[in-house]
């Protein structure tokens, strides 16, 4: 196709091992400037320590990139824009002076990723495309807490979800139910599937890994998302204690963000090891026998089930984990719904290392050839060819 000028908006930096986004991001930038389009990214970071990271990822030399930090939300205009514009508070008066002016200018692509961006994006819809990775509709977020205060962010949120959905004409998402769902709001959207891409060099697979005497349960990600918090509430209260009686000498290891924090009232559970924010996920992924993530609900790709299939982590999940990957039960993962089923594959898979060596080949070539950069970013490059028909 031909080299096009695009304009690339992230709400996160674009880091290899930074949020499931930020690794996406990584990916998107990368294969879009080897690819010689003239891509201007609009990044918003949470400090100096991220934007300094991303400079060195992304030397000015071969990428135009313009960093931005998070503003502080001072007085009661921005309390009225947030109400009007909830998650629109990321995007400093800089960012949106900045990309006013190259608006102004000739280009062919404004790509806002992630819904929220498309607060910047909606006067100037004919020529843009949203990137939705979930919906809070879907995830039921707010949805535990019934506090005056909650009531009023799920009522702001998923009325701000509805109006930027009905507001875009060309719609990306990651998964076939997000597609539905969307379809359902604005049936006039053209609506394009394309999963999220990472780069495998980043994750090294080892063709035969070690057996652990004590085996290991696990769960990795970040636990202030409702579907991970709701994965490790179901997994400590009505998984593990079976799990455990049936495996005795099984162990359960529960490592990400905030994992202390939102799991406290859990430290008693036998055989418990909680590890928050660590600087690497890599060797908790590397060492666990079976990742056992079944979340209540959440819309979209688990990036902590493809980081698990990446590096060759047997999983046992929800047809939730799987959503956007075309796995099936038995051959990429143990996949099922009930806690009765998740249990009976999670015990299987401890109590049998050659199953576990199947599952995880199975599962990484799966990955490999439905996730691969090439693939993905070659079909955003074929929603932009069918914008600018």
């Amino acid at each position: 196709m031909k080299l096009l000028r695009i304009l690339l908006l992230m709400p996160v930096p674009p880091l290899p091992f930074g949020s499931a986004a930020a690794r996406w991001f990584y990916v998107l930038l990368k294969g879009l400037v080897e690819r010689g389009h003239r891509v201007t990214a609009f990044i918003v970071c949470n400090n100096l320590e991220e934007i300094t990271k991303v400079n060195t990822l992304f030397p000015k030399s071969d990428y135009d990139m313009r960093c931005y930090t998070i503003p502080k939300q001072q007085g009661l205009m921005s309390k009225i824009d947030t109400l009007q514009r909830p998650y629109s508070y990321v995007f400093s008066s800089e960012l949106r002076q900045d990309l006013a002016a190259e608006l102004a200018k000739p280009y062919d692509i404004l790509h806002c990723e992630i819904l929220w961006s498309g607060w910047l994006g909606i006067e100037h819809r004919e020529r843009a495309v949203v990137n939705v990775h979930y919906l809070f509709s879907l995830d039921g977020t707010f949805k535990h807490d019934n506090s005056l205060k909650t009531c009023l962010r799920r009522f702001i949120s998923d009325r701000a979800e509805q109006k930027l959905l009905k507001a875009f004409p060309k719609i990306i998402t990651l998964s076939e139910r997000l597609a539905k769902h969307i379809n359902q709001i604005n049936p006039q959207a053209c609506i394009y599937r394309v999963p999220l891409g990472i780069d495998f060099s980043l994750y090294p697979f080892v063709e035969q890994r070690q057996i652990n005497r004590q085996p290991i349960v696990g769960l990795i990600g970040g636990f202030n998302w409702t579907p991970t918090y709701s994965a490790a509430e179901r997994l400590l209260n009505r998984l593990w204690p079976e799990i455990k009686r049936r495996v005795p000498n099984a162990k359960l290891q529960i490592v990400g963000r905030f994992a202390k924090d939102a799991l406290a009232a859990f430290t008693h559970v036998e055989d418990l090891e909680i590890h928050q924010d660590v600087p690497d996920t890599v060797p908790y992924f590397v060492n666990t026998d079976v990742m056992l993530y079944a979340p209540v609900t959440g819309s979209g790709m688990k990036v902590k089930v493809m980081e698990a299939f990446a590096l060759g982590t047997p999983v046992v999940t929800t047809s939730d984990g799987v959503e956007g990957i075309p796995a099936c039960d038995g051959i990429h993962a143990g996949i099922c719904e009930d806690d009765r089923g998740l249990i009976e594959r999670t015990v299987e898979l401890l109590n049998n290392p050659s199953l576990q060596q199947e599952r995880r080949l199975k599962a990484r070539h799966l990955l490999e050839s439905y996730c691969n950069p090439k693939i993905t970013v070659e079909q955003i490059e074929q929603v932009y060819r069918e914008i600018l028909v």
